[in-house]
């Protein structure tokens, strides 16, 4: 008896430790240092946003949290590749192929190939999605000769849009719009390469009795820098956007370590590059094995009231699994409500950083009160600290928490997102 209530002692007093984490004083305290004149908007590439990741992984770190996969630091760095094209040449069974009828995906400067040299040999058939089907070839990991039919012959140049944002790998993709399936092939192809360096922010709270489970809570810091001043204001802060999500983030690792009870393995992610295209959630995504990752919790804009009011948020792609209905349970009696996304117009669950996993199949959405219609300081310089609502974001975080518990505690798994519908 005296072991039992011992323990009830120390969890009780855990569960109160916790709770005292989740505050409007705490979440003011961390969006006034992300959010400050100081960080100059966070844009990527500039010093900047380096200062912020610094202050997240500190954050990370205070909180205890291991980094990923053992690493160093908190910090997932990676490189993003444009490719200039400069010269290319191809030919199929010694016959000249024109040059405008091939685009080579590559990171490597002096690409030159023939059959002999690997390269996977597929087709995209007329009837199919060209562009799903090319981002599937690129985003493989593999190298692939590609054979287009003619059909796409309108939109076929616009392949070498993906060279505008690679990652830095060893895979190259070409696509050839043909006829011909050749039995010999010799391609190549001149770039400058151009390299730069980014970083997320990763933090690991292992689980207890299923460690290779995961679940994902994920905001993303980067914001759009300094621009055209506005009544001598030209920093767009972003208090909102995302700030806000990251503030969550932080304030949800430091709950759950307090708490110390999560049966799954958490991993809290700030993710960059969220407004340049999405290359941090992306290039995290690829770090795991989907089947393994059992729910996301992305956080996205929850710094102010949403278009219901206080104590409520909507959630992204709410039809594409039962993980709402999950929430829903866990916070009945408390007085919040999550709400299905009343902009399906606008297609959110595919527009953040929940968006790369959410296509693989997993419960991955998107938290957010943003009145998406009439939100007055998205992507303004008027996005300040002082225009959220501290005690209803703090609500909100809180919910976030008592919603996932049962998903934390691997007792409920959401089901999968159908993905016939992206083919």
């Amino acid at each position: 008896m005296t072991g039992l209530l011992v323990s009830i002692t120390s969890f009780l007093w855990a569960q109160k430790n916790a709770d005292n984490i989740l505050t409007a004083k705490e979440a003011e305290r961390i969006e006034r240092v992300l959010a400050s004149d100081d960080m100059k908007g966070r844009k990527i590439y500039t010093p900047e946003i380096d200062k912020a990741a610094d202050f997240i992984a500190a954050e990370f770190k205070a909180a205890g949290l291991k980094t990923f996969n053992n690493s160093s630091t908190y910090r997932q760095e990676f490189a993003m590749v444009s490719a200039k094209l400069t010269s290319t040449s191809c030919s199929f069974d010694n016959q000249e192929v024109d040059a405008k009828n091939v685009v080579v995906i590559t990171t490597d400067p002096g690409f030159s190939i023939t059959e002999k040299s690997g390269f996977e040999k597929v087709t995209i058939a007329k009837g199919k999605s060209l562009f799903s089907e090319a981002q599937k070839f690129v985003g493989s990991g593999k190298n692939y000769l590609v054979l287009v039919d003619t059909s796409f012959a309108r939109n076929f140049t616009r392949l070498s849009g993906f060279r505008r944002g690679l990652f830095k790998s060893g895979n190259s993709v070409v696509f050839v719009l043909t006829t011909v399936n050749p039995a010999s092939f010799a391609i190549e192809a001149r770039h400058e390469i151009t390299e730069q360096k980014l970083a997320n922010v990763v933090g690991i709270l292992p689980g207890k009795s299923k460690k290779d489970e995961y679940v994902i809570f994920s905001g993303h810091y980067d914001h759009i820098g300094i621009g055209k001043a506005v009544n001598g204001d030209s920093i767009y802060n972003g208090a909102n956007d995302d700030a806000a999500g990251t503030t969550a983030v932080i304030m949800l690792a430091k709950y759950y370590k307090a708490l110390g009870n999560n049966e799954r393995t958490i991993v809290f992610a700030a993710f960059t590059a969220e407004e340049s295209g999405g290359f941090g959630s992306q290039y995290f995504s690829q770090q795991f094995d989907p089947v393994k990752v059992m729910a996301m919790f992305n956080i996205e804009m929850i710094g102010t009231e949403s278009k219901w009011g206080k104590n409520s948020a909507y959630i992204t792609g709410y039809e594409k699994t039962d993980m709402g209905k999950i929430l829903e349970k866990n916070l009945a009696g408390t007085g919040f409500t999550f709400y299905p996304d009343p902009y399906p117009d606008q297609q959110l669950f595919y527009r953040s950083d929940n968006a790369t996993l959410a296509k693989l199949g997993v419960p991955a959405h998107t938290i957010s009160t943003s009145k998406m219609d009439s939100e007055p300081n998205y992507h303004k310089v008027t996005d300040h600290v002082e225009t959220l609502d501290m005690d209803n974001m703090a609500m909100i975080i809180k919910s976030i928490a008592l919603s996932a518990r049962s998903i934390v505690a691997g007792k409920d798994t959401p089901s999968r997102v159908n993905t016939s519908d992206l083919r």
